[in-house]
């Protein structure tokens, strides 16, 4: 990786020999493996290090959970926060796995509609939950930086399973818990 680095600054017109760009591939090359971590963990696993059985049908909402993550089409950052529910069907999880999920997915060169999707999936498909609602808002430096330059956009992506797409009721106290906690 540090060599194609190198390359990469050459076919930019830089000097990858000059004294602020010596260790640049070295660091460059650290600190892409830790910014596409994902790609080392199961996220099925980790959920099911951290199920628990309960008796509780109420929804459970982590909310503002930051995460951080690379557009695969242009390979620049996109940054936000993302808002998870279920509604436990006799499973519940551990809250920090949570979070973790969406780090793993978002460690990953991504598309932030793709990441929505398979953060719902991979806690569906562990917990069977009644419902699960995944809500991203998120803002791509491939937007603000380059082509439309637009630096006050966000994206805002969902995905809803189970309840949270067939009970409006489930889905209105999702969003009232959402924004009435914004104040």
């Amino acid at each position: 990786m540090q060599q194609e680095i190198r390359r990469i600054l050459e076919s930019v017109g830089e000097d990858p020999g000059r004294e602020g760009l010596l260790r640049t591939p070295e660091r460059v090359e650290r600190a892409w493996r830790y910014l596409l971590k994902g790609y080392e963990e199961d996220p099925r696993e980790v959920i099911g290090r951290g199920v628990f059985e309960a008796v509780c049908d109420e929804m459970v909402l982590v909310k503002d959970i930051e995460l951080y993550s690379m557009c695969e089409h242009h390979m620049l950052p996109f940054f936000g926060k993302a808002h998870v529910a279920y509604v436990p069907d006799r499973k519940i999880v551990g809250l920090s796995k949570i979070p973790r999920v969406v780090d793993i997915y978002a460690r990953r060169l991504q598309v932030q509609e793709r990441m929505t999707v398979q953060i719902a999936e991979a806690l569906e498909e562990v917990l069977q939950p009644k419902g699960v609602g995944v809500i991203i808002e998120a803002s791509h430096l491939c937007m603000m930086m380059r082509g439309v330059q637009k630096q006050n956009s966000v994206t805002i992506t969902s995905c809803v399973r189970g309840r949270f797409r067939s009970d409006e009721r489930t889905r209105a106290e999702f969003m009232r818990l959402l924004h009435g906690m914004h104040g």
